[in-house]
């Protein structure tokens, strides 16, 4: 275990905290820490920055609620950088996502892996930022009736490529489901972590009833 006199501090007493969601691995956000709001952080199990435009102390979630728990905290081989690992409670960014990164700059269309989270992420930037023709775009500008309108369609071409047990049809149709669901999502402000964490609940809950009925 590394002690926090190792850690080397910039000429201003600063440390960059790259902000990772432990479950996913996903970089949330990178802020700074000085010693003070690291020692906070470690006592009370929080992430606490140092905000170098207010200069001022800064917890996360204090006003927004969208608190982040420390899993563990590492540092490089330098020692002077820092990896928050941590449980969050709502968007990360201040923009209502859930990563400050969601611009892409560079993406290879060779090594580029699909993931619901990056598809999740493409779907917020077509919110958050308009783009003229986009169909994804399109559905945010007409709202949520509209939405709700289409996932509703989905779910009947579900049930009924699953009737005719036309799997390829089935596949398809489901993908489509997913697509709109997850735009309902953003819309209604909902991430993949809520659903993550219910299903994780349940998990437990059907567990438990598993056994209850083993010992009956």
């Amino acid at each position: 275990m590394i002690n926090i006199d190792e850690l080397k501090f910039d000429e201003k007493g600063l440390i960059p905290a790259v902000v990772v969601d432990d479950d996913s691995k996903k970089v949330l956000t990178v802020a700074y820490m000085n010693r003070e709001s690291l020692e906070i952080s470690i006592k009370e199990g929080r992430t606490c920055f140092w905000s170098r435009s207010r200069q001022e102390l800064w917890r996360k979630g204090e006003t927004s609620g969208n608190v982040q728990h420390i899993v563990k905290i590492q540092t490089d081989c330098d020692k002077d950088a820092l990896t928050v690992y941590v449980k969050k409670e709502g968007p990360a960014c201040h923009l209502g996502t859930d990563s400050c990164f969601n611009d892409d700059v560079y993406v290879s269309d060779e090594l580029h892996s699909f993931s619901l989270e990056s598809l999740m992420e493409m779907l917020v930037g077509r919110k958050v930022e308009k783009k003229e023709g986009s169909y994804t775009t399109y559905l945010f500008e007409k709202g949520i009736d509209k939405i709700l309108k289409k996932v509703g369609e989905e779910c009947t071409e579900v049930i009924i490529a699953a009737k005719a047990d036309d799997k390829k049809e089935t596949i398809y149709e489901v993908a489509d489901l997913t697509y709109h669901v997850m735009v309902m999502m953003i819309e209604m402000g909902i991430t993949l972590d809520d659903i993550h964490n219910e299903l994780a609940s349940r998990h437990v809950i059907d567990h438990k009833v598993k056994q209850e009925k083993m010992t009956s």
